[in-house]
């Protein structure tokens, strides 16, 4: 297909078009590099139906053919070959494509140069790229110009970033007082801010929309609150921005963000920075948002944040507030969350780390030191795991019917530093000789091929045999999405529901603590 494409280019058949299928194509199979050395060995053009063509003609070789294109009238098609010759990364391409970015009148077609540079070593070509951007970054354009200035900019950025190999910077701890929110689901919030105060007596903490507003001078109690899904940073000055890009690129500039990376990492700008927008706009409003912003920002700031698809350092987050325009965030990559290390291994059902956590922390009035746990949907044993870290249980069974879990879960429990016996076994088949004081486990729920009649029937087994293991005062402990099904069931098998609290979130998870009804065996 790819020769077949080229032969019609060669002919002049709808050259424009057919050079961007041929792009995409060689994109698509990632074959770009095999078909420039085929286009290198392949005769060019000299004679015949060709020789209208607006490629270079009387080449040797069908590459210098496509170089030749880079001269074509129209515009568009100049982009396509420069693009095309960036997939094929031929070397001899390179200095043909910074001649001719040099040399382009329309600003539209100057991206696809640089994009297509992006495959070649542009070393010896920094310091004009470094003007270029510099130029650029100062030049008043019409409405109709900024939008191929801000692609420009861009690619121009792009290109820099890989040939000055910015260094990475490693956090070092701040040197005056932070605001700081980490967020919690609702039903931990308060725990969360609990457990700051008691590791940080200075920390001065409030209730903030998802989760909690922390301000403290330091973060060492971060690896001991085991309950908040994501630390964000709120930076003086970027608060709030209006439903503008190019508003929101000021603030971040204007702000206190340079000083704040500065003062707590080692080494200067720049930063590499990705933009996270939340909000109900549509998928092309978002990106346009986004790259906009991007492109501003590092305008704004002279290149000492720079944007980055990959390897960023910090995320600057819009979040759409209901009063209108966003609320601002920073959340930083280069502080890492060590919480979860354990977690070498899971599945597609497993539940997430701080979920597990976030259960053990608001069950642990009813968590018995030194007790005899059962988890019976085991997965790759997260559960008990974090029941463990919350209070020391003493032997603890964790009971799976698929063998890739409980293989999972053995390593798991070997990175974690425990001991956890697992067992592949139906918990409706299994039987032991001592009954345990505690279940605690996160029920099934529908999922691939589970139905929501399969999640029922189990359900209303479970209880019975739940019942049937379980010592006279023994208790369970379960996150579900299934609280009717609890509802509907335990009761009838001799368990009292004594504490109900609401996970928010998508799947409509609760924390159900249940015990067995005295008087009953």
């Amino acid at each position: 297909m790819e020769k077949e494409l080229w032969r019609q280019i060669q002919e002049g058949q709808n050259i424009r078009q057919n050079l961007s299928k041929l792009r995409q194509l060689l994109k698509e199979n990632g074959n770009g590099e095999t078909f420039g050395v085929w286009l290198e060995q392949e005769e060019g053009p000299v004679s015949g139906a060709w020789a209208e063509c607006p490629g270079d003609q009387g080449t040797d070789c069908a590459a210098m053919y496509l170089a030749g294109l880079l001269d074509a009238e129209d515009a568009k098609t100049r982009k396509n070959a420069a693009l095309l010759m960036g997939e094929c990364k031929n070397p001899a391409f390179g200095p043909l494509l910074f001649e001719a970015y040099e040399k382009e009148s329309q600003r539209f077609v100057k991206s696809a140069y640089l994009q297509a540079l992006l495959r070649f070593d542009c070393r010896e070509y920094t310091e004009t790229f470094r003007q270029k951007y510099r130029q650029l970054s100062q030049m008043d354009c019409a409405p109709e110009e900024k939008k191929h200035r801000d692609e420009e900019l861009r690619a121009l950025s792009d290109l820099l970033m890989e040939q000055e190999n910015v260094q990475k910077h490693v956090f070092r701890g701040f040197q005056e007082p932070q605001s700081i929110v980490l967020m919690t689901d609702p039903c931990c919030a308060e725990e969360t801010a609990r457990q700051v105060e008691a590791l940080d007596p200075e920390a001065k903490t409030k209730l903030f929309p998802g989760g909690v507003l922390v301000h403290s001078g330091q973060i060492h109690w971060r690896g001991q609150v085991r309950t908040w899904r994501e630390m964000l940073f709120r930076i003086p000055g970027m608060e709030s921005c209006p439903a503008d890009p190019g508003e929101a690129a000021e603030k971040t500039a204007a702000s206190g963000l340079l000083h704040f990376l500065e003062t707590s990492h080692r080494g200067k700008a720049p930063f590499r920075f990705r933009i996270e927008l939340r909000s109900r706009m549509d998928e092309e409003k978002k990106t346009a948002f986004v790259r906009k912003m991007a492109v501003e920002t590092e305008r704004l700031t002279e290149r000492k944040l720079m944007n980055s698809v990959s390897d960023y350092e910090l995320a600057i987050r819009l979040a759409e507030s209901k009063k209108g325009g966003f609320l601002m965030f920073v959340k930083l990559f280069t502080v890492p969350d060590g919480r979860f290390p354990y977690r070498k291994e899971h599945t597609a059902e497993s539940i997430k780390p701080v979920h597990a956590a976030a259960a053990a922390a608001l069950a642990k009035e009813y968590l018995k030191e030194d007790a005899s746990v059962l988890d019976p949907f085991c997965g790759v044993g997260t559960m008990l795991i974090e029941r463990h870290k919350a209070v020391r249980a003493n032997t603890s069974y964790g009971i799976d019917y698929k063998e890739e879990a409980i293989e999972k879960a053995k390593e798991n429990t070997r990175a974690a530093g425990q001991i956890i016996h697992y067992i592949q076994k139906d918990f409706f088949h299994f039987s032991h000789e001592y009954l345990f004081d505690e279940i605690f486990t996160d029920m099934p729920f529908a999922l691939g091929r589970k139905t929501e009649d399969e999640i029922r029937g189990i359900y209303r087994r479970f209880f019975p045999e739940a019942f049937r293991v379980l010592k006279r005062d023994g208790t369970v402990i379960a996150y579900t999405r299934n609280r009717n099904f609890v509802k509907q069931y335990a009761p009838a098998s001799g368990f009292s529901i004594v504490k109900e609290t609401e996970f928010a979130g998508k799947d409509g998870a609760w924390l159900m603590i249940l015990k067995k009804r005295s008087g009953l065996t």
